[in-house]
């Protein structure tokens, strides 16, 4: 097991589980990197001399990964939210993402990095993404995995309604009718679209399991039928700028429709 430390004699009591969301250039040699953690949320780090070729860190600080992490507490004289990294280590166990997944893999990661507040834990939904990338790294259905993925980092943040009554009406869902999920009204009835009560029945009944398998069964039978209004759900609360996954996905898709 790879494992690098820091300089620093200060190491914090309790080390945390963390992924890798994003990272970017700090100076030469070091890397600022946002870290998904359970016990604090996203919080963003400095790996010093991460980019040095004898640096540990370079082999560890990838996206995916769990890792085990000590952070150091920020300067005293500086009123930052960045803090130190002293030390990382990979604690295995989980299969490596596959090519076909990265660009889901990236999609869940840009979600995280957009909507959720730094230094805000959210325990359940961190579990919920460690077990989504083990299902995405084991060739589960993708669309099903990320529609139950969606479902549950808008429930966490309370930007879902009530998935088992019509919202404006608060009527019980039937679940041979169909209603689809807008932005602002909510779960309405559809009849030219959108997914079976049955499906949002089961939908709110795993996520109030905290049963992420049975999330993704149920989303199964209708997972491209559940893709738009959760994107437009996301997209509402992310606002003008775009998800630059999902303008790469576009991409891929139009030089594969090219070479047809």
């Amino acid at each position: 097991m790879a494992r690098t430390r820091g300089r620093s004699k200060a190491q914090p009591a309790h080390p945390m589980v963390a992924y890798v969301l994003h990272q970017y250039d700090w100076s030469e040699s070091s890397l600022i990197v946002e870290l998904f953690t359970r016990a604090q949320g996203r919080v963003v780090v400095v790996a010093k001399g991460a980019k040095r070729p004898t640096s540990n860190f370079r082999a560890l600080l990838l996206p995916f990964l769990p890792l085990q992490v000590l952070l150091g507490k920020p300067p005293s004289d500086e009123a930052s939210e960045v803090m130190p990294l002293r030390s990382a280590e990979w604690l295995g166990g989980v299969p490596l993402m596959p090519p076909q997944a990265l660009l889901a893999g990236f999609y869940l990661n840009e979600l995280l990095m957009r909507l959720l507040a730094r230094q805000d834990p959210h325990p359940e939904l961190f579990d919920a993404y460690a077990d989504t990338l083990v299902a995405l790294a084991q060739a589960h259905d993708d669309a099903a995995v990320l529609r139950g993925f969606e479902l549950q980092l808008l429930r966490e943040l309370g930007l879902l309604p009530d998935l088992g009554v019509v919202t404006l009406t608060a009527q019980t869902l039937k679940p041979g009718l169909n209603y689809s999920l807008h932005p602002e009204a909510g779960l309405q009835p559809d009849a030219d679209g959108g997914a079976p009560g049955a499906v949002w029945l089961a939908a709110d009944a795993a996520l109030a399991g905290a049963d992420t398998a049975a999330l993704r069964q149920a989303c199964a039978p209708a997972a491209q039928a559940l893709r738009a209004p959760l994107r437009a759900v996301l997209h509402y609360h992310l606002g003008a700028k775009p998800l630059r996954t999902r303008q790469v996905w576009q991409g891929v898709q139009r030089l594969a429709d090219n070479r047809r």
